[in-house]
């Protein structure tokens, strides 16, 4: 539902067509794009590693823009953002909350990928006030086992890419079975369909720094996941090489309440090989009404 007094056609539910703004905040400019209908808790997607405003599957956008107030950005020094990448997870997550406060938004709800994962957690832990609902996807606790390998898989996926001319996504997201690789290939040309105003990629140095505060989180202290009581939704494939599938497991054990599904013969990028199963379920799980406090 509209509630900005804007009528339903002149909504914007295509992410290849949304614009790309910018908006100052901790004395960076951060770029972002926003869609669907405003009104309402918007929902705040968190990106992965290397990723910028491009590396959204728009067949997970598109169908939660038609009735949510969607929100991406690029990290600081990512894309078009201005600054210097932060080398933790933490500072990231201070810079999310500077981009949410900018934008006016005093409770959201954060969709969250790898990286992006952490970076939710982290700031869900600081500020439990302003997330309603949290959806991590592909990620894992801060100290989780084997969290600081994800440098190493990704060097080594990124090898194996250049040697057959793919994208690393393809290797780094999915099996190289049969069904991986046509879901790499799909999912691959899904991230080519905006041809207009796309983002800059990360620059290497960005890149390396990003791949330093995933290896500090893996290796630092554990957080005590009891302090994240908003409804939380898991998701993962059973064959996650980046982030170890049993750390979905993990956090769902201990964050108290919290839903999980794992999908079968799927890896990292098990949400975009399983987008029609996942998305209605994200959905139910963004229209329901309860709070935990």
């Amino acid at each position: 539902m509209n509630t900005n007094g804007t009528s339903p056609e002149h909504v914007i539910t295509s992410y290849a067509k949304a614009p790309t703004r910018t908006i100052a905040a901790g004395g960076v400019d951060f770029a972002y794009r926003e869609l669907g209908p405003t009104g309402g808790v918007p929902v705040v997607f968190f990106v992965h590693l290397a990723a910028t405003l491009d590396n959204w599957d728009p067949r997970i956008i598109d169908p939660i823009a038609k009735n949510h107030h969607v929100i991406t950005f690029d990290n600081r020094g990512v894309g078009a953002s201005t600054g210097t990448v932060p080398d933790t997870i933490e500072a990231m997550a201070d810079d999310a909350y500077d981009v949410i406060s900018a934008l006016g938004f005093d409770t959201i709800d954060i969709f969250s990928f790898s990286l992006g994962g952490m970076v939710a957690q982290a700031l869900v832990y600081k500020h439990p006030e302003l997330v309603r609902r949290l959806i991590l996807t592909g990620t894992g606790p801060r100290g989780g086992k084997d969290m600081d390998k994800v440098a190493g898989t990704t060097y080594f996926d990124m090898f194996r890419a250049t040697l057959t001319r793919s994208d690393p996504k393809e290797f780094l997201f999915f099996n190289r079975n049969a069904a991986g690789k046509r879901a790499a290939k799909a999912f691959v040309q899904r991230l080519e369909e905006r041809t207009i105003d796309r983002d800059a990629p990360i620059t290497i140095t960005g890149f390396r720094t990003q791949l330093k505060a995933i290896k500090s989180w893996g290796r630092g202290a554990p957080t005590d996941l009891a302090g994240i009581v908003r409804p939380t939704l898991i998701a993962n494939g059973d064959n996650d090489r980046m982030v170890p599938s049993i750390l979905s497991e993990d956090l769902h054990r201990r964050i108290d309440g919290s839903e999980l599904i794992i999908y079968p013969d799927s890896g990292h990028g098990g949400i975009f090989q399983f987008h029609e199963e996942f998305v209605p379920a994200a959905l139910t799980f963004l229209a329901r009404s309860d709070s935990r406090r």
